[in-house]
């Protein structure tokens, strides 16, 4: 029987598999693939017709294949309309060996006085993150709930005692009442952090959409479109796309970059390791590693001012911080402008400058530019977390340096490191 016995002369069934979102794959009794829709195709990642003949097992993980066949004889007995996997999570595997949760519901059928198995499947990776993400947040509440119950009681015993010392004495009346303005001032406070959290949040959902989409659009319309150029003379274009999906991967990758740094900051977990730098060697590794990020016409000019020293401090750090922004002159500096980076060696302490020709920042948005999330209005359309600046001012407080910048609104930005020479313990 071949794949032409399952349509119609009007073609009306294949074109009901191919309109159908579900995989649909049409397996014979001893198991082979048979028939299947492209639906079904994309998502176990192979190619048109590379299915067909093979078992239904190889889409199986191999540590569920015998209980499969198992539950494949026991359906041969009683082929009848069920879901698999009741009460329990499946696992399917695609062509790369990667493994996704999945949902199938099976159906039996005569064709052609042939009996066939009918499974439609749905990929519910989305679903099951979205189950975890829910738990999560439901755990979340009940310990919120839990701490917020015995608060309660802890207040409610307080004021109970607060009674039982305002029927013995007015001295304890007055006692009890400036502890209550305390805890009132505590509440106000910690409502304060919460509003101020749940704003953190709400930017960081919406920004996260944001700038994730843009590459990943990109990412999916260039993939698309490389596999319509096949002939040799297409290379060129090819290689249009994969450029594109590379600076598109390159954006992803410094945005989470930016998360992690943030999330390791936040938690406290950033080693910093103090030994002798020389300054000029980093800067000129910056230089060499900025150069893949100049536009057309553009390129770095580094000086030094004074006898170079080196210098007591964190070269990681240090060099994350300098990267930071001197992408930044790049990314806000049009074609054929130098961005320059001077390094003015003083008697106790060094001075690191980054200077552009750049958009400049607004007057108005200067003073939130180290605000974790912040986007000055002018670099709303240039891709961006808003974390950069804010991770640049903490690494820097942790080797004990200072950030200060100046600007003008289209005329350029020049921001200003100070690090101490030696490094003092505390």
């Amino acid at each position: 029987m071949t794949r032409d016995d399952f349509f119609t002369s009007d073609g009306s069934f294949q074109a009901i598999c191919q309109a159908a979102v579900e995989g649909i794959m049409v397996v014979d009794k001893q198991g082979k693939i048979i028939l299947l829709n492209d639906a079904a195709e994309k998502m176990f990642n192979y190619e048109p017709g590379e299915l067909i003949g093979r078992s239904i097992n190889n889409l199986v993980p191999k540590r569920y294949r015998m209980e499969h066949l198992s539950h494949m004889k026991e359906y041969g007995l009683n082929p009848s309309p069920r879901k698999m996997g009741l009460g329990r999570d499946l696992w399917a595997l695609k062509k790369d060996g990667s493994e996704f949760p999945i949902e199938i519901s099976l159906n039996n059928a005569m064709i052609n006085d042939e009996e066939v198995s009918i499974a439609f499947a749905i990929d519910i990776s989305k679903r099951k993150q979205a189950e975890v993400a829910l738990k999560k947040s439901e755990e979340q509440l009940i310990v919120y709930a839990n701490e917020l119950e015995s608060k309660v009681r802890e207040r409610t015993e307080k004021l109970n005692t607060t009674v039982n010392q305002l029927e013995t004495a007015n001295e304890e009346l007055q006692k009890q009442i400036i502890e209550r303005q305390k805890a009132e001032e505590e509440t106000r406070v910690a409502l304060s952090k919460e509003r101020e959290l749940n704003e953190l949040k709400s930017r960081f959902v919406s920004m996260a959409s944001h700038e994730f989409r843009t590459p990943l659009s990109a990412i999916l319309s260039s993939a698309s479109l490389i596999s319509k150029y096949e002939e040799k003379g297409d290379s060129e274009k090819r290689l249009k796309h994969i450029n594109r999906i590379k600076a598109s991967v390159g954006n992803l990758t410094n945005i989470l970059d930016d998360f992690l740094s943030l999330g390791k900051l936040e938690e406290g977990r950033i080693e910093v390791l103090f030994d002798q730098c020389n300054l000029m060697g980093l800067v000129e590794d910056v230089n060499e590693e900025m150069r893949v990020l100049l536009k057309m016409g553009q390129e770095i000019r580094v000086s030094e001012e004074g006898s170079s020293i080196p210098v007591e401090t964190d070269s990681r750090l240090l060099k994350n911080v300098l990267i930071n922004l001197t992408s930044n002159a790049i990314k806000y500096s049009p074609e054929h402008k130098e961005v320059v980076i001077t390094i003015a060696y003083k008697p106790e302490l060094v001075e690191i400058s980054i200077s552009d020709k750049g958009i400049g920042i607004p007057e108005e948005d200067q003073k939130h530019l180290f605000t974790r999330f912040f986007r000055a209005a002018n670099a709303i359309n240039l891709q961006g977390t808003g974390l950069g600046l804010n991770i640049v001012k903490k690494y820097l407080e942790l080797i004990n340096g200072s950030i200060t910048f100046k600007s003008e609104l289209n005329k350029g930005t020049t921001f200003t490191i100070q690090l101490p020479v030696k490094h003092n313990e505390q």
